[in-house]
């Protein structure tokens, strides 16, 4: 009995114990987190230490060894707070490789700015040791004859990587790619498939993936560089190669390509020619660049955009990008004006219903607005099949219709409140008006959605980017039927069968 109790107290003193023990570490923890909290963490300005070492009195090699340091895209970011002296002095002190990596991390017109400020051999130099896209990019910004002096100072191997690259148009995906890559071919053993990577990787950064080619330079797939180094010599070559391995052809389109090379996880997908040989390969960074500027585009386009902006454009090249969209926006504004004419007699009759308009407009607007967003984001999948489009559409107008039905019976509620307080309305005109107003709110916003989705669908249909179907746009145009829905519905229910109106 004793033995009992005393086993009885003996694990009450222990959950006592226990309960103590947590509440302290919980109570340490938010003791912790409170002292995180308080506490300011201060990034390092590199670019400004950067540019601080750049002015500095140090010796090329002192200074060589300290900017060694520090990351090129920093470096790249310090350039542009400096002179032009102090930028020709560590043109002169780094080496080209360095200089080159520097100018891949600058903006292109940036990078532009800095060639110009060399003499013509040096920055022929610079440009033969960046990446063929990069200075393709670079090279499109300059000058005609400023650029043809360059290309002819530039090595004729690098030469030929330009002029391929350039030979692409700027949407197709081969203007984006690099020849920096691994080739070997299929008759190889495992031993000759690891001296020929020993003999290109130093000419060649990306060696991750080798790629494989047949005996007529056809791309017969890719090895993974790890599987070719844990391979036995006797393993046959061939039974290593991935044949599977994605590709893209480089006249594709970029907006076609994007989805698919999302899909993959590979740091470097092949290039291809119309004969299936090996061009070059786009990178995980190449791949991630798309997307952003493909993000980019749809965002100004859903902004009423025709293209990106960025701090330092022109006034010029502002308007340009804006009025074509303001322009078309204006005639539909006067549609929609021309419309909300034909309804005088309704706003003579009955001048309290123009207080509401821009409730429904605007909530019109915002649900054909929402659909748009999520339409957009459901159309970036090809392999949507017919009857899920269907679905989609239907699945839009019932959550528009809903959100319309609760945000109607609110409206009707506030305004009918509304009206008879403030307005001196007696109860029955207050809430005949507040239901009209609640009717034409859940109608316009389940018509806007549909609407929001539909025509999305009808541009990818025929081609356009669906994106084109701008947010302002969209908002116009259920704008127009907001003011249709509303005016009709106080013309029919208020006017005609209520009588109200006088």
């Amino acid at each position: 009995m004793d033995d009992k109790k005393y086993t009885s107290d003996t694990e009450e003193t222990k959950q006592d114990l226990s309960e103590e023990l947590k509440e302290d570490i919980f109570e340490d923890k938010d003791d912790d987190s409170e002292q995180e909290q308080d506490e300011v963490i201060e990034h390092p300005d590199y670019s400004a230490e950067i540019a601080s070492i750049i002015r500095s009195n140090a010796s090329p090699k002192t200074l060589r060894d300290e900017l060694s340091d520090y990351h090129e895209s920093d470096i790249a970011d310090a350039l542009a707070q400096l002179s032009v002296l102090y930028r020709k002095k560590v043109y002169r002190v780094l080496s080209l490789d360095t200089i080159s990596g520097i100018l891949e991390y600058a903006d292109e017109d940036e990078a532009r700015e800095y060639l110009d400020e060399m003499d013509l051999k040096k920055a022929a130099a610079v440009i033969s040791h960046m990446e063929p896209d990069t200075a393709v990019d670079i090279l499109r910004t300059m000058e005609k004859n400023k650029r043809m002096l360059l290309m002819d100072l530039v090595d004729e191997d690098f030469k030929k990587d330009i002029v391929l690259l350039a030979s692409f148009d700027e949407d197709e995906i081969g203007s984006r790619m690099t020849t920096n890559f691994i080739a070997i071919h299929d008759d190889l053993t495992v031993k000759g498939a690891m001296s020929e990577l020993v003999r290109q990787a130093p000419e060649n950064d990306n060696i991750s993936t080798l790629f494989v080619l047949d005996d007529a330079n056809v791309f017969a797939g890719a090895i993974d560089l790890k599987e070719l180094i844990i391979a036995r010599q006797t393993t046959d070559l061939k039974d290593l190669i991935m044949t599977s391995y994605p590709y893209v052809y480089g006249t594709e389109d970029i907006d076609d390509c994007i989805e698919k090379l999302k899909d993959y996880s590979e740091d470097l997908i092949p290039v291809l020619d119309n004969q299936n040989q090996l061009l070059g390969v786009i990178t995980s960074q190449s791949i991630t660049e798309l997307v952003d500027d493909a993000l980019g585009e749809d965002y100004a386009k859903l902004a009423g955009l025709t293209a990106e902006e960025d701090l330092e454009e022109p006034l010029k090249e502002s308007m340009k990008k804006r009025l074509p969209w303001l322009l078309i926006l204006l005639v539909l504004g006067m549609v929609v004006s021309s419309v909300i004419g034909l309804y005088e007699n309704v706003i003579s009759e009955l001048t309290l219903v123009v207080l509401f308009q821009s409730v429904i407009l605007d909530m019109a607007g915002n649900s054909g607005t929402q659909s748009l967003a999520v339409t957009i984001r459901v159309l970036m999948d090809e392999n949507l099949t017919a009857k899920q489009k269907i679905g989609h559409v239907i699945k839009e107008v019932r959550v528009g219709g809903c959100n319309g039905l609760v945000l109607g019976i609110a409206s009707c509620a506030l305004i009918g409140v509304y009206i008879a307080l403030f307005k001196g309305y007696g109860l029955q005109m207050a809430f005949a008006v507040s239901s009209c107003v609640g009717v034409s709110l859940a109608l316009s916003m389940m018509i806007s959605s549909a609407v929001g989705t539909l025509i999305p669908m009808f541009f990818s249909k025929i081609g356009v980017d669906p994106a084109v179907a701008s947010g302002p746009l969209i908002t116009t145009a259920n704008d127009l039927i907001a003011v249709i829905t509303y005016y009709s519905l106080a013309w029919l229910l208020l006017i005609n069968v209520l009588h109200l109106g006088g």
